[in-house]
């Protein structure tokens, strides 16, 4: 944020119009931007631009999952971007993607966005599939597998913890656990893959040395069960070094 500011600073009398854009969960660690502080931010600054500031948000990790309706950084955070950018690929388990934003500009990139117009749209059965996951999310049934979700993410994290691993803890069912050797995370990679884990590693040059992690996913079809099955499978990787 101290960044942020500095470079708002740097910009007055410089240019009319300041575009902050960021993504809302940063997908390598679950964590999140606090939007609440930068539309604060932008907002103090705004009036000495004569175009004013816009906050861009790709909430593609977010939207469908995050929040405690599932509607993202904006409802955790309790604060909206300009532009909102999101995916029907993720959470909502289809394809494409969108962008929220005020009439006039939506109206003009419906006009001039080479993605949408012509034959670049999704097809009609895509889009209604995703108006029907939108609904399931938006319903009793959405709020159940919400609740799930962060029920079966918490018990990851505490069975984390347990085990003695280090890890980020967060609301948000990304739940990096981190490994710090490039080596060790490939071995473990392949350890959990034997056991029909899927996880991912990332390494360096994706983080930086020394930050290497396993990224694990959690979704609101895991069930206890699964939890268990991860963490004896990293018991037993451990049980290796004893």
């Amino acid at each position: 944020m101290a960044d942020l500011e500095a470079r708002l600073r740097e910009l007055v009398g410089q240019v009319q119009r300041v575009l902050v854009v960021t993504d809302g969960i940063f997908s390598m660690r679950g964590d999140h931007a606090p939007l609440d502080r930068i539309t604060a931010l932008c907002r103090q600054y705004e009036a000495r631009f004569g175009q004013g500031i816009i906050t861009v948000v790709d909430d593609s990790h977010g939207v469908g999952v995050f929040g405690e309706s599932g509607r993202g950084t904006e409802e955790h955070c309790g604060a909206a971007a300009d532009i909102l950018i999101g995916t029907l690929g993720k959470a909502f388990g289809v394809n494409g993607g969108y962008l929220a934003a005020g009439e006039t500009l939506i109206r003009y990139l419906r006009e001039t966005a080479p993605l949408y117009i012509y034959s670049n749209p999704i097809t009609p059965a895509e889009a209604a599939a995703a108006l029907c996951a939108v609904d399931i999310v938006d319903s009793g049934e959405g709020w159940r597998l919400l609740a799930h979700l962060r029920a079966m993410t918490v018990r990851l994290e505490n069975g984390l913890a347990a085990l003695g691993r280090e890890f980020l803890p967060g609301p948000h069912p990304i739940v990096p656990l981190l490994v710090r050797d490039t080596a060790r995370a490939a071995q473990l990679v392949a350890f959990l893959f034997s056991r029909k884990i899927l996880v991912t590693g990332i390494t360096f040059p994706v983080v930086p040395r020394g930050e290497e992690e396993i990224r694990f996913q959690v979704n609101a079809c895991h069930t206890e069960a699964d939890i268990e099955s991860v963490l004896a499978a990293l018991r037993d990787f451990g049980a290796q070094d004893a």
